[in-house]
C-alpha cells in the first residue's frame, strides 16, 4: 500500500534526502527556519541538519543570490528560497546575467548547480505584487531549466533532480498545491526534468496544463467525459526543457488543442506551445488552438474581482466545448457550485493525485 504525503510535505523531504545525500547542499532563504517553515516545506530542517546548512537570509535578495552562485561555482549546490516570486524580481541580474550564463561563457568547463524555489499562487488578498506567475520570463533565459510540479510525487521527485544537475533550476511551486496529497516513495528518486506526463487519456481534444490549472483540467475533463467528450490531459512539469513530442503526438491524436496557463496572455507561454504545433503539427488540426490564461491586467485585491479575473473549470469546458462544434454552459447547468470565495482554493481539490 503506497504511502501519501502532500506537496508541502513531499518538499519538505526531498529537501532533507538531499541535505543528508550530500555536505554539499545547503538551503537559505527568507523564513527558511521559522516556526512556519515556508509553508511547512522546511520544518524542522535546522535542528536537524544545523544552522551553517539551513540560513535564514537578509532582504537583500540579489546580494544573496550572487553569493548563491559564487558557492555553486565553487563546488556548493544551493537551494534559494523566496516565498513569493515576486521577491526574486530584485534578483534578475543575478539570475538572468550570471547563473544561466556562466556554463556557456567558459565553454562548459564551469558548472552552476543553483536550484531556486519560487512561490506563485493568489488568494487572501494577496494582490498585484504578491500574486504574479513569471514562469514564461525564466523559460525564455538559455541556459536557465524550469520546472512546475503538480502533484507530491513530482514536487518530491522534480526537486531531487534539479538539487542533482549541473545547471540553474527555476522550481516554481503554487501556492494552493501545499495541502493535496497523493502518493510518494519513501526513498529518494528523481523524475527527468524535461518530461511531461500523461494525466488522462482521451481522443477528442488535447488539454496542456501546468501547476494548479492541471487539477481545474482535471474537474472539466470530468464533467466533459459525462456528454461524450474525452480530453486527453497532459502536464507539462516541465517548460525548459520542453517535452514537444509529448505534445505533438497527443494533438496528431485528437486534432485539437487547448493550452491552460495561470498567467498572463501576451507572450505568455501558452503562446508558445500553439507556436510549435502549428508549425510542426499543423495539418493535423481540425479547428484552431485556443489558449486560457490570466486576462493581461495586475492580478487583483478584491475577491469580487478575483471571482472574475481567474479561469476556472467552467472556462475550459466551454473552450473545449466550442472546439466541439458545441454550444456554451453555465456552472448552474452544470450543477458547479461554490461555497466560498472563489480566491481561497477549491475544497474538492485534496487528492490523491
Amino acid at each position: 500500500m503506497s504511502r501519501e504525503l502532500n506537496y508541502a510535505q513531499a518538499i519538505l523531504e526531498a529537501t532533507d534526502q538531499c541535505l543528508a545525500e550530500n555536505p554539499a547542499v545547503y538551503i537559505m532563504g527568507l523564513g527558511v527556519p521559522d516556526p512556519k517553515g515556508i509553508f511547512g516545506t522546511t520544518l524542522g530542517l535546522q535542528d536537524k541538519h544545523g544552522g551553517k546548512r539551513v540560513l535564514d537570509m537578509p532582504v537583500a535578495e540579489n546580494g544573496m543570490t550572487g553569493i548563491a552562485i559564487g558557492s555553486a561555482l565553487m563546488g556548493m549546490r544551493p537551494i534559494m528560497t523566496h516565498q513569493r516570486i515576486d521577491f526574486m524580481l530584485l534578483s534578475f541580474d543575478q539570475i538572468i546575467n550570471n547563473a544561466a550564463k556562466w556554463h556557456y561563457m567558459f565553454g562548459g568547463q564551469l558548472k552552476v548547480p543553483l536550484v531556486i524555489r519560487l512561490l506563485i499562487g493568489r488568494g487572501w488578498g494577496q494582490g498585484p505584487q504578491h500574486s504574479q506567475s513569471l514562469q514564461a520570463i525564466f523559460a525564455h533565459v538559455p541556459g536557465l531549466k524550469v520546472v512546475m510540479p503538480t502533484t507530491p510525487y513530482d514536487a518530491k521527485g522534480l526537486l531531487i533532480a534539479a538539487v542533482r544537475d549541473d545547471n540553474p533550476v527555476i522550481y516554481i511551486e503554487h501556492r494552493w498545491l501545499h495541502n493535496i496529497f497523493g502518493p510518494v516513495p519513501e526513498e529518494a528518486y528523481e523524475v527527468p526534468i524535461g518530461k511531461a506526463k500523461l494525466v488522462r487519456e482521451g481522443n477528442d481534444i488535447t488539454i496542456v496544463s501546468l501547476s494548479y490549472m492541471t487539477l481545474e483540467a482535471m474537474k472539466a475533463a470530468d464533467i466533459l467525459e459525462k456528454d461524450g467528450i474525452h480530453a486527453e490531459i497532459i502536464d507539462l512539469r516541465s517548460l525548459k526543457p520542453l517535452d514537444e513530442n509529448a505534445i505533438i503526438e497527443s494533438v496528431k491524436k485528437t486534432g485539437r488543442l487547448l493550452v491552460v496557463d495561470g498567467a498572463w496572455r501576451t507572450s505568455g507561454f501558452a503562446a508558445e506551445i500553439i507556436s510549435t504545433i502549428t508549425e510542426k503539427v499543423f495539418s493535423f488540426l481540425k479547428s484552431s488552438p485556443q489558449r486560457l490564461t490570466f486576462p493581461d491586467l495586475p492580478t487583483p485585491t478584491s475577491p469580487a474581482l478575483a471571482n472574475l479575473y481567474y479561469p476556472r473549470a467552467i472556462h475550459i469546458i466551454n473552450v473545449a466545448r466550442k472546439a466541439m462544434g458545441l454550444s456554451e454552459q453555465t456552472e448552474e447547468e452544470l450543477g458547479i457550485k461554490h461555497e466560498q470565495s472563489l480566491d481561497v482554493p477549491d475544497k474538492s481539490f485534496t487528492g490523491p493525485f
